[in-house]
């Protein structure tokens, strides 16, 4: 009904290709949440990381260990449903606790092959704004791995919502393998090239949190919500 009514106000005042964009992102909105509500009380984890990274590097290996300690401790975990990162940690946690959210590319493989691996809790978005909505209402922890563009687009979408009060206060995680230099340089560039030049706060800095273990990534998770309810 609600979809009707905003359609038919909207024929008003748009053409005919604004309408079928709300329609569009309204049926997958809707398809999203009714995957979800069968498992509301259950904590989620959303993982984010590069679909590039190849099985036997040791991200490949640190996202299915990630993936595996989510799952012992009870927790579902929510990736972009692609290969790389987003395969290695629902190789660790199996598909009865995995959720894929995924968005079609033209150039990443995906599709059914990867939607066998989320037993039935897949979903296949059109636009990347219906997409990125999904983590943020149901996810209630971030872990994020080296990645592009799309990976750091989610890093900042959630590090820009928590301190402008448009989501609730959660862990962001920031992981990758042993080794790895990533995150220590992405954290000089928001140092050196953000918070010294007065466009972010230095409590911003505390809004995520570098691990170099799995283990160290799920303890911060397990330490900021004991707290967090104390």
């Amino acid at each position: 009904e609600m979809l009707t009514s905003i359609i038919r106000m909207g024929r008003e005042h748009t053409d005919r290709s604004d309408v079928k964009i709300v329609n569009s992102a309204l049926k997958e909105l809707r398809h999203a949440f009714g995957v979800f509500a069968p498992y509301g009380d259950v904590p989620k984890c959303a993982v984010f990381g590069s679909a590039r990274t190849k099985p036997g590097t040791e991200a490949y290996r640190t996202a299915r260990e990630v993936g595996s300690l989510l799952v012992d401790a009870d927790w579902m975990v929510m990736t972009g449903g692609g290969p790389g990162i987003m395969t290695a940690v629902v190789e660790g946690a199996g598909p009865e606790a995995s959720f894929g959210v995924s968005i079609v590319l033209p150039f990443e493989p995906g599709g059914a092959e990867h939607a066998a691996l989320f037993d039935g809790k897949s979903i296949n978005f059109r636009y990347f704004f219906s997409r990125k909505l999904t983590p943020t209402k149901e996810a209630s922890r971030y872990i994020v791995f080296p990645g592009g563009f799309g990976t750091l687009d989610e890093a900042y979408e959630v590090l820009t919502l928590i301190p402008t009060g448009k989501a609730s206060m959660i862990p962001v995680v920031l992981l990758e393998g042993a080794g790895g230099a990533y995150w220590e340089q992405w954290q000089r560039f928001t140092m050196d090239g953000l918070l010294a030049r007065g466009m972010i706060s230095p409590e911003d800095l505390n809004l995520y949190h570098i691990a170099h273990t799995p283990r160290d990534a799920a303890e911060h998770i397990v330490r900021f919500y004991r707290v967090y309810h104390s």
